[in-house]
């Protein structure tokens, strides 16, 4: 989880003013209501729980897709092959929101009738932060995976090449009577995405995120976005990184790694992959039982001793806390993204709203 600087000198927008805007922008692109709907559904939330390098920033890059870089905006999702709890979905192009939120609802009614699933996504595109998903299973009291491929921006340890994406990963747990267990991580330092949002704001990264190109560790977010992430771990976070890329592509026609594009020209549309895993607990152990077990771990983990005025996180627990604050308070967006967000609706002739016009003081 990041904490983005000088958060509190931002614009704030009521979450449900946003999400009609952002919607709004999807229908304009001939994206039928639900679809629209997914598709900023799965923005807002990540706005709200603080993953601003996943949210409504992302509205122009989405745009682009639709509009010129032949993302289907009609896309259908359908499965293509099926046995027991395992399957195989086509995002058919797509907006990746659309065929991962697909895929994770039928990987959950599989495991509802089969105990565990498995659902392998191609022909998709980039899904958005990977805990929407994830909590969509553990809401449902089970465990939920969810997985992608993502451009490279790093290389095998000891190398300059750009050949291995951060490839995200989010488990969740359901706490049933507390908040659920989730985290929603990449295997680098930090994502492409948010190096983005210090550049926009013209402050340094922290210390030991990126390297730039010659391969010296930086703190400037442009030369990060021009070098390479680093990754958790050294080579063990490029090994994992390699495996949720696998887990993402190679058991579908989905594209790994550098087939699927460079941060220079972009994804490859319809090229994506995303991979999720349901587990149902009630298979394995009675709902009861694990109640009992969860409440001891999280029990557990408040109690234990932290560092002179640290506070100690359960995995998910500052996204909550942020979701519960900007439900109240409105969500921060910087200069930069209101801009880009005004320039893409301009493009669409949709008319720019009072909470984003030079006149309101709203801040």
């Amino acid at each position: 989880m990041v904490y983005y600087p000088n958060i509190e000198k931002e614009l704030r927008i009521d979450h449900l003013d946003l999400t009609e805007i952002v919607k709004s922008i999807f229908a304009a692109c001939k994206m039928n209501d639900v679809d629209a709907s997914i598709v900023t559904d799965s923005l807002i939330h990540a706005d709200l729980r603080g993953i601003h390098s996943h949210g409504v920033i992302r509205v122009p890059e989405y745009i682009k897709k639709l509009t010129l870089d032949g993302v289907n905006p009609l896309g259908k999702p359908k499965v293509v092959k099926e046995f027991g709890g395992i399957s195989r979905i086509d995002g058919d192009n797509s907006m990746g929101q659309v065929g991962s939120k697909y895929a994770i609802q039928h990987a959950i009614d599989k495991a509802k009738k089969f105990g565990i699933a498995y659902v392998s996504l191609e022909g998709s595109n980039h899904c958005g932060a990977l805990d929407w998903y994830s909590l969509m299973a553990s809401k449902q009291n089970c465990v939920g995976i969810a997985g992608t491929n993502a451009l490279p921006t790093m290389a095998p340890w000891g190398g300059m090449d750009k050949i291995v994406g951060i490839n995200p990963i989010s488990i969740s747990f359901p706490g049933i009577k507390f908040d659920d267990i989730v985290i929603d991580a990449s295997l680098g330092k930090t994502s492409h995405g948010k190096i983005r949002i210090y550049a926009q704001k013209k402050e340094n990264i922290p210390e030991g995120w990126a390297f730039d190109k010659n391969g010296l560790p930086t703190v400037d977010p442009e030369a990060a976005i021009d070098g390479l992430i680093q990754p958790i771990g050294g080579f063990k976070g490029v090994g994992l990184a390699m495996m949720v890329g696998m887990l993402s592509t190679m058991l579908s026609d989905a594209e790994y790694g550098s087939a699927s594009g460079n941060m220079i020209d972009g994804a490859i549309s319809g090229v994506d992959g995303q991979f999720f895993i349901v587990i149902n607990i009630k298979e394995l152990i009675d709902l009861k039982s694990y109640q009992i077990k969860i409440e001891k771990i999280i029990s557990e983990f408040k109690k234990s001793r932290s560092l002179k005025n640290k506070k100690i996180y359960l995995p998910g627990q500052i996204e909550n806390e942020l979701r519960t604050q900007y439900t109240r308070d409105g969500i921060p967006l910087n200069e930069e993204t209101i801009s880009n967000l005004n320039s893409t609706l301009k493009k669409l002739k949709i008319n720019i709203p009072k909470i984003f016009r030079e006149d309101n003081k709203n801040v």
